[in-house]
């Protein structure tokens, strides 16, 4: 019975720890949202049967790594770009070794002046931070909108970015010659690198609007000391223990070698510098999760003797 306590207590911690971040990567939750702006006075006019194709992307790793301005578009680009299919791309990304996850969602209501897709609880961690989403406009020879390997770290690389809202132009793929919504097929050969459209219709002007919803973090050990200067000590204790941290501390859950949750703390309205009192918790090991008011947490071994 000892040995498995032991063992519960190990796996336990491990989870624990490593979920939530001992000296594991930083990652944050998001929503996507786009919202279109498709409009006749700023894009010359709105053809019939408009909409666009599913919106797809994914998290990744490296700039560009599904397209780039001034390149040729792949197989899975130019389907997606000239006939809304999906298929060839997925498996491009899917097969890329630097994408985290593949996002595929429709649009509802899908048309120019209401058009909106919505793609929730995107995780992203401090190797896979970018993030990549394209669609077809149609009816259309071979455009897209598209945002390309958006960083979610912020310039200095120390933390999440906050809630932001950028525009989404039109892109041409460079595999069909069209020049109108209803151009019939007229193949690009040889194939050019994709462009932003400047010209008519869509005469420079944004089509839409992406924000981006920060929702929730989890920081590494290093970084939660970092931007919440925290502290815990003495420990080992027996009994008294300060903390010492800003004013974003919020709650503080302590688990026993169980993993059963022994306090459930409110700390939201102290000062900077407290104290607690667990000399009525029984001596051994535990582990405590400070949670701060923007959804960080951090968890560390306590030990009462």
């Amino acid at each position: 019975m000892k040995n498995f306590t032991f063992l519960s207590f190990i796996l336990f911690t491990l989870v624990l720890l490593f979920s939530s971040n001992s000296n594991a990567q930083s990652t944050a939750i998001y929503d996507v949202t786009f919202n279109s702006t498709w409009n006749a006075t700023e894009h010359t006019s709105i053809p019939a049967n408009d909409h666009f194709s599913n919106l797809v992307g994914a998290t990744h790793k490296n700039e560009n790594e599904y397209f780039q301005l001034g390149q040729n578009a792949s197989v899975g680009i130019k389907d997606m770009a000239e006939l809304g299919d999906n298929t060839a791309l997925m498996s491009e990304v899917l097969n890329a070794t630097n994408t985290k996850e593949w996002f595929n969602t429709s649009f509802s209501p899908n048309n120019a002046e209401f058009g909106s897709a919505t793609i929730t609880n995107i995780e992203v961690d401090e190797e896979h931070h970018l993030l990549t989403l394209v669609s077809m406009i149609a009816p259309s020879p071979d455009w897209f909108i598209a945002v390309n390997s958006i960083d979610l770290r912020n310039d200095t690389n120390t933390s999440w970015k906050p809630t932001f809202t950028i525009d989404v132009f039109v892109y041409d793929a460079g595999t069909d010659s069209g020049s109108n919504y209803n151009s019939a097929d007229a193949p690009t050969n040889p194939q050019v690198a994709i462009s932003m459209i400047n010209g008519s219709p869509f005469n420079g002007n944004k089509v839409g609007e992406l924000t981006v919803t920060f929702k929730s973090s989890t920081l590494s050990t290093g970084e939660f000391q970092q931007e919440e200067n925290l502290k815990v000590f003495p420990n080992p204790s027996s009994g008294i223990i300060n903390i010492s941290a800003n004013n974003n501390l919020s709650t503080i859950q302590v688990y026993n070698i169980l993993g059963s949750k022994v306090k459930d703390l409110n700390v939201a309205n102290r000062n900077s510098n407290f104290q607690l009192n667990f000399s009525d918790l029984n001596k051994g090991v535990y582990l405590l999760k400070l949670n701060s008011s923007n959804g960080n947490s951090k968890t560390q071994k306590l030990i009462l003797q």
